[in-house]
This record gives C-alpha cells, structure tokens and sequence, in this order.
C-alpha cells in the first residue's frame, strides 16, 4: 500500500513538473513575438521643411488659391489652398504637403526626402483607377521637366549675390537658406517671380548661360503651361 502511495504521487510530480516546462516554454514564445512586432523599425515620415512651405504659399498665392503670408508655417487657410491644387491636380485631398504635392508644385525636394518614395495613397482614386485601367496616360509622359541649377550656376550666382551685397555666404554651390534669401531680393529687384530658386529666367536676368538641356526643359515649360 506505501509503495503504491508512493508511486502515485511521483507519477503526479512527474506530469506537474512537465505542464510547468510547456507553459514556460509558451509564455517566452509569446515575449519574444510581441518584443520583435515592437521593435519593427518604422517607415520615415515625409515632412516639409519652411522654406518649402514658403515656395507653396506663394505659388497658392499666384493661383488665387491662398490669401495669407509666405510665413513657412501650416495655417487652416494654408491647408485649404492645398486642398483645391491637390483636387486640381488628380492627388488625394489631404492638405498636406506630400512629396507628390511638392513634385505638381515643382518645389525642389531635399536629400533625405528624395530617399522616402511617394506613396500611391497620396494620388486620387480617379487618377490611380485610370492608370490601372490605362484608360489615361502616364502622367511622366505630359509633365513638363523640372529645371535644376548646376553647383557652377549656383556657386556663380552666390558671387554675383555677394556683389550685390545680397549675399554674405561662401560660394559653396549648394541653395541654402542664405542664398535663397539673395535669391529673393535679387528676383524682387528684377521684376522677376519672387521664388527663391535659379530658374531659367533668374539666371537669365543674372547673365549666367544655359546648359543646353536647360534650354530645351525651360523650352518644354513654356509649351506645357501654354
């Protein structure tokens, strides 16, 4: 009778001691899953910076779209001017400057933002069932080019800022916030859109030449927004 006693209750450890190992077992699965679900690195988040916002809220302005500053920060006003272009221009509504908004608004983008890819939520659902369907054309067939400045145009136009006293910078070849401020004042003196970027008819007034590829996109620009 002990030795029977005895054996029951060693089998009873036996199966208590195993339950106990599974249930450790699934309880560090289970911390394990939730810490790698929450350390999932996140994707970068697209912002402007102020300076865009600046180039936006005057391109509203000359569009009749907004009546505010160029003050480089988000207003409700400013949101609802980029709600109509957006509307305007086959993008989702959202009132935000996405890089899709900043590439219809031909606004420069910067390095890091060039690395974040534009997402197809940012385009209306028009627009996106019509290019599934191919039922309109490639919007990189009908947009007209974007026109860059090259680092000698620019380092030449910071030196003709500095003449002017427009610019107190070195002449490094990069659009900083300094020689877009030049850049301003020189394009308000000249009668020339107040942008502050080296568009074709900046460095025009500037007597900096062309690239002949400038040309042909300046060319090309012309005959889009006729």
């Amino acid at each position: 009778m002990l030795k029977r006693t005895f054996l029951f209750i060693s089998v009873s450890l036996l199966f208590a001691m195993t339950a106990f190992a599974q249930g450790s077992t699934t309880s560090n699965s289970t911390t394990t899953a939730a810490t790698t679900t929450t350390t999932k690195k996140k994707p970068p988040v697209f912002r402007p910076s102020k300076d865009q916002i600046i180039q936006v809220q005057i391109k509203l302005k000359d569009k009749k779209l907004y009546a505010g500053e160029a003050t480089g920060k988000y207003n409700d006003e400013t949101r609802a001017g980029i709600k109509s272009f957006q509307k305007g221009n086959g993008l989702k509504e959202t009132g935000t400057l996405n890089r899709a908004t900043l590439e219809k608004f031909e606004v420069e983008l910067t390095d890091s933002q060039k690395l974040i890819p534009v997402s197809q939520s940012s385009f209306g659902s028009t627009e996106t069932d019509k290019a599934a369907t191919g039922t309109s054309k490639s919007t990189s067939k009908t947009k007209a080019p974007i026109f860059r400045a090259t680092v000698d145009q620019i380092k030449a136009a910071q030196k003709m800022l500095k003449g002017k006293s427009m610019y107190s910078g070195e002449e490094t070849g990069k659009l900083n916030d300094e020689t877009r401020a030049g850049l301003k004042k020189f394009q308000v003196e000249n009668g020339v859109k107040v942008t502050g970027t080296l568009n074709a008819l900046t460095l025009e007034k500037m007597g900096i030449p062309l690239t002949d590829k400038q040309k042909a996109d300046a060319a090309a620009t012309a005959k889009s927004s006729n």
